[in-house]
């Protein structure tokens, strides 16, 4: 099982977490956010949170809330990515849902989906990134040489990737705001085939036309599918899920029923290390290529 967690990633750093929250870096600030998965004590007094954190989200009800600042600053600014030729930047910014329109746990995927883009011998692979929210591994496939559709059902936030790729000095990557069970059985019919298949499902969420999505109703038949539309001859699969509850072992069994001939498989956790010692786990994965 693997344990993965970002080692290159020099504008981000998880200072401390605990007692439902987590105290981080993204670049020039420092944030402190609820973590549900912090259910442990903080390691760091409250003092040195104090003396570290720049802004603070406060919430006001069970969805959303807002963010305090020690003193006057941006509501949104810049961070970058950069390791072994991959080099992205991103807007973040401050959501009334706490986030920041990044999952730093994700760069150990960034690294993943743009090694098995550059090892592909077919010219311009064909990637597909579903419940792809600000597209940060829709760009990691781009920056690779991939021809990447990138299917998220919020306008607004793919407009947000569409950013994201502009700062990062990417073009024409195919925007799709569709849901993402839709659009798969869509490419089905139409016999559609893709080298590289990312998803990151939601445990819960709404597509475009109001579809109700649950991820342990609706992922066996999701990833049936998407056995369909994977090139058969060169490819790479990547699932990540953050679901409280959700064992990685739930992944290790789909890919083996929907992909029996998948090669060099793996699955684990992500997780980010705190400078103060620290893991905190952040989601499930699994992955194979050919």
């Amino acid at each position: 099982m693997l344990l993965l967690t970002p080692q290159y990633w020099t504008d981000y750093e998880l200072l401390d977490c605990g007692d439902f929250e987590k105290l981080e870096r993204f670049g020039k600030y420092v944030l402190c956010r609820p973590e549900p998965q912090a259910v442990w004590s903080k390691v760091w007094s409250e003092k040195e949170w104090e003396q570290q954190v720049d802004i603070t989200f406060i919430p006001k009800g069970s969805q959303s809330g807002e963010w305090k600042h020690k003193t006057p600053g941006a509501k949104n600014w810049h961070t970058q990515y950069a390791h072994d030729g991959l080099k992205l930047k991103f807007k973040l910014a401050l959501t009334s849902f706490k986030h920041v329109g990044l999952f730093p746990e994700q760069a150990a995927n960034w690294d993943y989906i743009f090694a098995s883009v550059k090892q592909m011998k077919t010219p311009q692979p064909k990637v597909l990134n579903l419940f792809a929210y600000t597209g940060a591994s829709s760009l990691a496939a781009k920056a690779a040489g991939a021809d990447v559709v990138h299917v998220e059902s919020v306008k607004q936030v793919v407009s947000w990737a569409r950013e994201n790729m502009e700062l990062s000095g990417l073009s024409d990557v195919r925007w799709t705001v569709e849901d993402a069970a839709k659009f798969v059985e869509r490419e089905m019919k139409r016999g559609k085939k893709y080298n590289g298949i990312i998803l990151d499902p939601p445990a819960y969420g709404i597509g475009a036309k109001g579809e109700r999505w649950k991820l342990e109703d609706m992922v066996n038949n999701l990833m049936a599918n998407l056995a369909y539309i994977l090139d058969e001859e060169e490819h790479f699969f990547l699932i990540n899920t953050y679901s409280l509850g959700f064992s990685s072992l739930i992944l290790e069994n789909l890919i083996h029923l929907h992909f029996p001939k998948a090669q060099h498989f793996e699955f684990g956790e992500l997780f980010l290390q705190a400078k103060s010692g620290v893991k905190l786990p952040l989601g499930v994965l699994a992955r194979f290529k050919k």
